[in-house]
């Protein structure tokens, strides 16, 4: 009979004990495999956030915060001086346009109250309002007729009595140009239908419509419009994933600076650095180099930082479990096979005593430490398909939970009300991590299962060198 059919056979020998051994297995194999499963699907969730998305400045003119700031505009020169800063890999210029309705706009001039262009200021850096004969996608409802009610009595509006109500008021339309095909938080623009803009920085009546602007406009890819008196064409449809970012208009750069009659200026710059863990040091290093009275450099998602602390300690937390378990499973394989050597010494000595070799029998109980390994990696695997998603949510929540409790202040709540989510949009980042058993990685850590039963059924397998025939048949 073969070394393998002996194997086999010996695996099976106690039918119950196999199967009570393949189960104990199964669930030390089924606990390593769903740790490697998290420790994988968090570790890549990890590493796009150091590459993308909190590695992103923002440059703003000293001083400016839309048209109630002040200071002087930022020029398409400084845009190189900011691309010399160690670890900046790309920058962005921007031009803010704010695009009100041709009606809306003569309504506001000709009525009783004279306005000025509106709540808002066209964001950090100014902006310039022009016309368009395009309609907001988002209605002024009770926030924006009450903010424009509060400029109307500003210094910005005359009046000729107070009748008690608010004029009609129709929310300006966002439109910004950009250098690159990047939205202003540094992400790609996801256009989901038609084209992009080509070259961004030459002029062009091409422009991105969002997905709301064009539904209230009936635009499509194809479709023309007017800015201050030019035709546009729709190039495509893009989703910003808010109702705010979606009413808005993406042009060229310098088709945004002529509009607005300022060549050569930018409202903004969007700055992306190399890692996350080099923000601190290029936000540093461009605040110098572009200087403290010219220009203003934040980094608008520091909270991500938390997010990534935080998933940071569950990838170690399931990296030890792993270990851990994967351990036990080595553990239990060398308890097992020690109990086998011990109760087949009879079978060993008259083994060795008609000439087989030490190799020979060691091998044979490595391959039936294999065989109980096989089994209980298939039910441990099939466990692991199941239960690693909600392994990896439980650790997610439980340290999110725990961070949140930590940075949340004296008072609770942040912006939005007393229950307020310090974190923001970061604590969606710790729950939006996906864990699915692929192939690969549930291979790789059967893999791993099987290299550690083999030095666990090693140990047990060389002890059989010291089983002298002549001991073993004298004491029977």
């Amino acid at each position: 009979m073969s070394v393998l059919a002996r194997s086999v056979g010996n695996a099976f020998r106690n039918k119950i004990r196999t199967a009570a051994v393949v189960a104990v297995l199964a669930v030390a194999i089924g606990l390593a495999l769903a740790m490697l499963v998290a420790n994988q699907a968090v570790g890549g969730k990890v590493q796009e956030l150091n590459a993308s998305v909190g590695t992103v400045l923002t440059v703003n003119p000293a001083g400016a915060q839309g048209f109630d700031g002040g200071g002087e505009p930022l020029t398409t020169a400084q845009t190189a001086t900011a691309a010399a800063v160690p670890n900046v890999v790309s920058v962005v210029g921007t031009k803010a346009l704010r695009l009100e309705t041709a009606t809306a706009a003569s309504t506001s001039t000709t009525g009783t109250t004279t306005q000025q262009a509106g709540p808002g200021g066209g964001g950090p850096g100014g902006g310039t309002s022009v016309t368009t004969n395009l309609q907001a996608a988002i209605d002024a409802g009770t926030l924006g007729t009450r903010n424009n009610a509060s400029s109307s009595t500003g210094s910005g509006s005359t009046g000729t009595g107070n009748t008690g109500t608010a004029p009609a008021f129709s929310l300006p339309i966002t439109a910004t140009g950009i250098g690159a095909e990047v939205d202003t938080s540094g992400k790609a623009l996801n256009i989901t239908s038609g084209t992009g803009l080509g070259d961004y920085t030459v002029a062009s009546t091409k422009a991105l419509v969002g997905t709301t602007l064009a539904t209230k406009n009936n635009l499509k890819a194809g479709s023309t419009f007017t800015i201050a008196g030019r035709t546009f064409t729709v190039a495509g449809i893009f989703d910003a994933g808010t109702t705010f970012g979606n009413n808005a208009v993406y042009t060229t750069l310098a088709e945004a600076q002529a509009l607005a009659a300022t060549p050569g200026e930018l409202s903004s710059m969007v700055v992306t650095v190399n890692s996350m863990d080099n923000v601190d040091a290029a936000k540093t290093a461009l605040q110098n180099a572009l200087g403290t009275s010219k220009a203003d450099v934040t980094q608008g998602q520091r909270n991500l930082q938390t997010a990534v602390s935080s998933l940071d300690s569950v990838k170690n937390i399931s990296l030890v479990a792993f270990i851990a378990a994967l351990g036990t499973a080595g553990l239990i394989i060398l308890l097992i096979m020690v109990m086998l050597v011990r109760e087949r010494r009879r079978e060993i000595g008259v083994l060795k005593a008609i000439g087989a070799r030490n190799r020979t029998i060691g091998l044979q109980f490595v391959l039936e430490a294999l065989v109980l390994v096989a089994l209980g990696s298939v039910v441990g695997a099939a466990i692991a398909s199941f239960a690693s998603g909600g392994i990896a949510s439980a650790l997610i929540s439980s340290n999110s939970s725990t961070s949140t409790a930590s940075q949340r202040g004296p008072g609770g709540g942040g912006f939005g009300g007393p229950g307020g989510n310090p974190f923001g949009g970061a604590s969606q980042l710790l729950t939006s991590v996906t864990a699915s058993a692929s192939p690969g990685v549930i291979a790789a850590g059967v893999a791993a299962v099987f290299g550690v039963a083999v030095v666990g059924a090693l140990v047990p397998a060389l002890l059989t060198a010291r089983i002298r025939p002549i001991e073993v048949l004298r004491g029977e």
